[in-house]
């Protein structure tokens, strides 16, 4: 396999930690975003001289600019790059409030999108390199309590999907990595918890509250297979547009597609009642 330089963001912990680890086992260098010192030292202990941190924060668009540019000078032309930093916010959407829902958004879409606009150009001008995302199962499907979260990752496929469809002409692949639910601390620590207000969702919610963390580090994911996944997909002349990771994201997503394909036939009848009786066809 030929060596490739990539760029991670969030690689302190969880599966952007695996990926990283992947990438170097398969000898890669790897640029890694984190946000302290004490991160930075222990990602470039993983594997000195091909593991290279940066500290870095997703949401400051100048300092996610001029982290790739140096990066391009520094250590040399990016083949791969993917945005992973976010994070989870569990919250009923009437109890959660906008403040909480307009920060995922920043971290989880623009923090991305910030990322992927940076590195671009440099592939765009070389026409070659693979850009990736992690959104998640969440991103295809959704569930009671999730309702901010799902959306940050539901906006980051559309325009992932989109980004895809424009740089095709420019050899740059585009990936969106949907994982489901693996063991890492996305459903412990690191996730953020909208406060309970309201009883009447607690008949609905509370158990799904209790079951996540209950299941949180028993996850039936494995990181460091998802990092190899993550690998091969970056060393195939044609990588998916979509990759989920895990047996209980492609049932899960596979039931959720199924039923809009159901409400699409169910109504579809209904749906071309609107048209004008001549008009532009898309």
């Amino acid at each position: 396999m030929q060596r490739q330089n990539w760029l991670i963001t969030g690689v302190s912990t969880g599966l952007g930690r695996a990926f990283a680890q992947a990438a170097l086992a398969a000898g890669h260098t790897v640029v890694g975003t984190v946000r302290s010192e004490e991160d930075l030292r222990a990602f470039e202990g993983l594997e000195p001289g091909y593991a290279r941190g940066r500290i870095l924060d997703v949401t400051d668009d100048h300092a996610v600019s001029d982290v790739i540019t140096e990066v391009e000078r520094g250590v040399g032309p990016l083949d791969v790059v993917i945005a992973n930093a976010g994070y989870g916010l569990e919250g009923t959407f009437e109890e959660t409030p906008l403040a909480e829902v307009r920060r995922q958004f920043e971290i989880n879409v623009f923090g991305a999108v910030a990322t992927l606009q940076a590195a671009l150009p440099h592939m765009r001008r070389r026409r070659r390199g693979h850009l990736m995302a992690v959104t998640s199962m969440g991103g295809l499907m959704a569930v009671p309590g999730m309702s901010a979260y799902c959306g940050s990752k539901f906006a980051l496929e559309g325009i992932l999907e989109a980004l895809g469809k424009e740089v095709a002409q420019f050899g740059i692949h585009v990936t969106a990595i949907e994982p489901g639910s693996f063991r890492t601390d996305w459903a412990g620590r690191s996730m953020t918890r909208a406060a309970r207000t309201i009883d009447d969702y607690d008949e609905l919610f509370d158990p799904i509250r209790e079951a996540r963390q209950k299941a949180s580090g028993n996850q039936l994911g494995n990181p460091a297979k998802a990092g190899e996944a993550v690998v091969r997909i970056a060393s195939v002349d044609q990588p998916p547009a979509h990759l989920l990771l895990g047996s209980d994201a492609l049932r899960l997503v596979t039931t959720a597609r199924t039923a809009v394909d159901e409400d699409i036939r169910a109504w579809e009848k209904l749906s071309r009642t609107t048209d004008f009786d001549e008009g532009a066809q898309l």
